[in-house]
């Protein structure tokens, strides 16, 4: 206890650069302070503070000391959070943010199993195929596709990732023909989605060999729902996540195509606001999803090769 009591001292000392300071927030005596802090010196064999007469400051020693010691603190505030949240019962209103695709395909089907296992949590689905403001819209958790948040006051938690295929319907397939190699895409019709990253052009991957394969779009929409509809009833080509066509695929609504070549992949995150204390409803929901992804094999699902049809 002492040897928490100790760390905790120096880094509240580093954080306000006061020995009173730290002293008071922590509800010790100065006394009592600078015991502590000439403890943890003697046991570590080190200097890490200095002092003058106008200021205090950290040694080197004492900076390096600092980083790994706040670090710890905040890795056992988490831990003691997680365990408090699990004890709550969760309830209330939780507002989860995602694209139309995911939320009809991949959380819809999985709230009857939530709602059974917390039946006091409500949910709101904000269904939105563009990055909402966390904060300024009230949302709890988000599911995103980026590998990171330009926003340090929000959290994320990997939930897999997944391939992006190309695929058409056996009509379309029999109309225009089917591609062999990447330079055959030329002249087809594709449905593009336009939020996605270089919407126009495919960067198709197999080894070391990478063909980029500029598009055309005969339907272009913000929604990936749309384009699906529409490459099933032999539109166009399709490029989408795994995950959107997957059942598609299996039940032969369309055919993948090109299947040895890799587009960019996409990591799927969930993401939280970056708060003291995470909510037991929001914990709830955030290891509910990790658990389902790992109980349905998502991930290698959606980056495997084998299992679909090839053309």
């Amino acid at each position: 206890m002492d040897r928490l009591t100790e760390l905790e001292l120096f880094v509240k000392v580093a954080e306000l650069g006061s020995m009173g300071g730290a002293a008071e927030a922590l509800g010790l005596s100065n006394p009592a302070a600078s015991r502590h802090l000439a403890a943890l010196e003697s046991r570590l064999s080190a200097r890490l503070v200095e002092r003058n007469t106008r200021r205090l400051y950290l040694t080197s020693e004492g900076q390096a000391f600092f980083e790994r010691a706040r670090a710890v603190l905040v890795e056992l505030k988490d831990a003691e959070t997680a365990i408090n949240s699990s004890t709550l019962k969760p309830s209330g209103l939780l507002r989860i943010s995602a694209s139309l695709s995911f939320s009809m395909q991949q959380i819809a089907p999985r709230l009857p199993r939530y709602h059974q296992r917390y039946p006091q949590v409500r949910v709101h689905i904000e269904a939105a195929n563009r990055y909402l403001d966390m904060i300024e819209n009230g949302i709890d958790v988000a599911i995103r596709n980026r590998e990171f948040e330009p926003d340090s006051s929000i959290t994320i938690r990997r939930l897999g990732s997944t391939r992006r295929l190309l695929c058409a319907s056996s009509a379309y397939l029999a109309a225009r023909g089917t591609p062999q190699q990447p330079e055959d895409l030329a002249g087809h019709d594709f449905l593009i989605y336009v939020h996605a990253n270089h919407a126009h052009e495919l960067r198709l991957s197999q080894g070391e060999d990478t063909r980029v394969v500029a598009i055309q779009g005969l339907l272009e929409s913000n929604d990936g729902q749309v384009l699906r509809a529409a490459a099933v009833n032999g539109l166009g080509i399709l490029v989408q996540p795994s995950y959107i066509v997957y059942d598609d695929i299996v039940a032969g609504r369309l055919v993948p195509l090109l299947n040895d070549w890799d587009l960019p992949r996409i990591q799927i995150n969930i993401a939280y606001p970056n708060r003291r204390h995470v909510s037991a409803k929001v914990r709830s929901f955030i290891d509910f999803m990790v658990e389902e992804f790992e109980r349905d094999d998502a991930e290698r699902k959606w980056t495997s090769y084998m299992g679909l049809r090839r053309a």
